[in-house]
């Protein structure tokens, strides 16, 4: 099960995959926007609830502004999971939820950190809850709010929600580089997944660096920020590639620098192993893919996890953090100057890239996962 935000179900589909590969039937709950990528990895889809947009729109019902409006950066998961995905997200598919459960009637249930809908049908069905992590493990008082915010959703189907809004009771797939995780699960069973796939083919990094530039596919809408990152990458000796998102237009960043190309979306296993250096919003998914192929980041936070897994990255030598109020084009130029300047962030990074190398693959951990249900 996974909220209606394709980063949150993105980490979970090799794993899907596998399992379906070896014959397994899986079936994904799962907002509409999802749809495409369950089918596209062989899983049947079940739509459950709202998407995201719907959500956003009833917290904002309950506020006189913004929600999360001045909120330092620290906060804003202290704040957004226990509201929106707990409270809010877990009332709107509960229901359909435990219809797809009754229907599928499946071994275990597999679902993402903030779809807490999972852990509650897995408990109704008793059967194994496996929760698979989308980044670092986060600051364990964030599940403590949302256990408490979906507590009387528990109650209402009669059941004592069992600490950590139950993401932690059974077993974890943790995929965060042992050496990069500041954060022990503090329950249950762990298995460890490699975060992104080997890379496909070697490294073919010429003398004159390419910056790859992306914000994903959820803050890919502020073409304030691309403008920035262009604009204090235009006079430097680098080939920038930006990817603004299928759902976005190359056009909307004109004038574009000579030195730059716009595209809606190019593969990372093609691109990642052209690029010295990648400069990005700090999603998970951009975020293992850049480690995995050893490329040093500078990143831009913009929302939900991006700030931890940017401070993660910090502090492992591999990134320079432009924080909100540090952003502009002359941080960026001075940045990305100082990345591909300093040997140590790309030795930094090639240190993970062969951590991340020796971790257990997806059918790996689909062999350890189907083991768990019996």
């Amino acid at each position: 099960m996974s909220s209606p935000l394709t980063g949150h179900l993105s980490p979970m589909l090799p794993v899907i995959g596998a399992l379906v590969g070896a014959g397994d039937k899986v079936l994904v709950a799962s907002g509409l926007v999802t749809a495409h990528l369950v089918e596209r990895a062989g899983a049947e889809f079940f739509r459950v609830g709202n998407d995201s947009d719907v959500w956003f729109a009833r917290l904002g019902e309950r506020t006189r502004g913004n929600p999360g409006d001045g909120i330092a950066p620290e906060r804003i998961n202290h704040y957004f999971v226990p509201r929106l995905f707990a409270e809010i997200g877990t009332a709107d598919v509960i229901d359909d939820v435990v219809l797809a459960g009754n229907e599928f009637g499946p071994d275990l249930v597999l679902f993402e950190s903030l779809a807490f809908a999972g852990p509650l049908v897995a408990d109704l069905l008793g059967v194994p809850g496996v929760h698979h992590l989308f980044g670092p493990v986060w600051p364990h008082e964030i599940f403590v709010l949302a256990d408490d915010a979906v507590s009387p959703i528990w109650r209402s189907f009669g059941r004592v929600v069992p600490g950590y809004a139950g993401v932690y009771r059974d077993l974890t797939v943790q995929i965060c580089p042992p050496s990069l995780e500041a954060r022990k699960v503090p329950a249950g069973d762990v298995v460890a997944l490699r975060p992104a796939p080997r890379p496909e083919r070697l490294a073919t990094r010429g003398v004159r660096p390419v910056v790859y530039v992306t914000l994903g596919t959820f803050f890919n809408g502020n073409t304030q920020v691309f403008r920035e990152i262009l604009d204090g990458l235009a006079d430097q000796p680098v080939d920038v590639v930006v990817t603004v998102g299928g759902d976005q237009d190359p056009a909307a960043l004109q004038p574009v620098p000579a030195n730059a190309t716009i595209e809606r979306f190019i593969a990372q296993a093609e691109l990642l192993p052209t690029c010295s250096l990648i400069v990005h919003h700090g999603g998970a998914g951009t975020t293992f893919g850049a480690l995995a192929h050893g490329v040093p980041q500078v990143i831009v936070p913009q929302g939900a996890d991006n700030f931890d897994n940017a401070a993660m990255c910090e502090r492992a030598g591999m990134a320079v953090v432009l924080r909100p109020d540090e952003f502009s084009a002359r941080t960026v130029t001075d940045s990305v100057s100082a990345v591909l300047r300093e040997p140590r962030f790309a030795e930094a990074a090639l240190r993970t890239a062969d951590e991340i190398a020796t971790m257990a693959d997806p059918a790996e951990v689909a062999g350890m996962i189907r083991a768990y249900r019996r």
